[in-house]
């Protein structure tokens, strides 16, 4: 009984030890791309720190910038200079773009930002069965490039979304998602919204 209780012992702090470490690892990892996300537009933060205005030259090319497009809105709009983001990214699609983007740089997903990426379509789905409330998904491809290891998926398919009828193209796209599988796995853009919308979206609500 006693060698019983101290093989569960040694088994139960060796867990507490793993749980520990992946906690750490994660939060290492989150606060290195908080940093390093950070200091893709620390430029420009400077200068609106410092009372300067900048001008649609200093801005167009983070909003241009599928990885910095998101946290320069964002930080215009925290400096009430939401006039200055260039009015031809102001749209759903390229906002999805760079919350697919961003999410797939994570280390725990993609840890990579895409080499490749093409909007497929926007998948459209009725919400509560009954034709009066719609949901809105954006469904890209992307791929990377050797010798990143998901270079020999190919093209993948990812989901930026939900977004609703009455929905700013710069809202929160809260269950942006990738699957990471390749595309020639003959899955369509619908079906792979309605994955997300299923097992993402509703499951979190």
């Amino acid at each position: 009984m006693t060698l019983f209780l101290i093989i569960l012992g040694v088994l139960f702090v060796s867990l507490l030890s793993f749980v520990g470490y992946r906690y750490m690892k994660v939060h290492a990892q989150h606060r290195n791309m908080v940093k390093l996300r950070y200091n893709r537009i620390a430029v420009l933060h400077e200068q609106l720190k410092n009372g300067q205005e900048p001008d649609s030259h200093d801005v167009l090319p983070f909003a241009a910038n599928k990885m910095t497009r998101i946290m320069t809105y964002e930080l215009l709009h925290s400096y009430d200079r939401k006039h200055l983001f260039p009015q031809q990214y102001m749209t759903r699609v390229l906002a999805a773009e760079s919350h697919l983007a961003n999410w797939l740089e994570f280390p725990t997903e993609l840890d990579a930002i895409p080499d490749e990426m093409e909007h497929l379509q926007t998948v459209t789905i009725d919400f509560d069965g009954k034709n009066e409330h719609f949901v809105h998904y954006e469904v890209f491809r992307f791929k990377t490039h050797a010798p990143n290891r998901a270079a020999k998926y190919g093209w993948m398919l990812g989901v930026a979304g939900p977004y609703f009828d009455e929905s700013e193209p710069y809202d929160n796209a809260s269950d942006t998602f990738s699957r990471l599988i390749s595309q020639s796995d003959a899955i369509t853009p619908e079906q792979e919204a309605i994955w997300v919308h299923e097992n993402i979206s509703k499951r979190r609500r």
